[in-house]
């Protein structure tokens, strides 16, 4: 449905269709199931960039650093994002010392 950019009465509005994608990336102490989330702009504020994917978990608990890609097409953004992920080695978290006291 095509038609759904022209909900969109003014840009300001920031209307976004949201597709959702999972992947599997392996890690040092086993596997994590990564959701990507691509955001596609009914007007883009990035010239022609119309696709925005980002992973939901950060890769480093420090940086905070979440793999990511813009294009100006899904596949494009999609690609790019999971391009990062493959790219860079996951680190898991360490359970907070409020969390092991529970």
């Amino acid at each position: 449905m095509e038609e759904w950019k022209y909900a969109q009465q003014h840009p300001s509005e920031g209307l976004v269709r949201l597709h959702y994608f999972s992947i599997r990336k392996k890690h040092a102490t086993g596997e994590v199931d990564l959701r990507i989330t691509v955001k596609e702009f009914a007007t883009p504020e990035i010239g022609s960039l119309q696709f925005f994917a980002m992973t939901d978990l950060p890769f480093n608990p420090v940086t905070n650093y979440r793999p990511s890609g813009w294009a100006n097409t899904l596949l494009g953004a999609l690609s790019e994002c999971m391009i990062n992920c493959r790219k860079f080695p996951y680190e898991a978290a360490e359970p907070s010392a409020d969390k092991a006291a529970d």
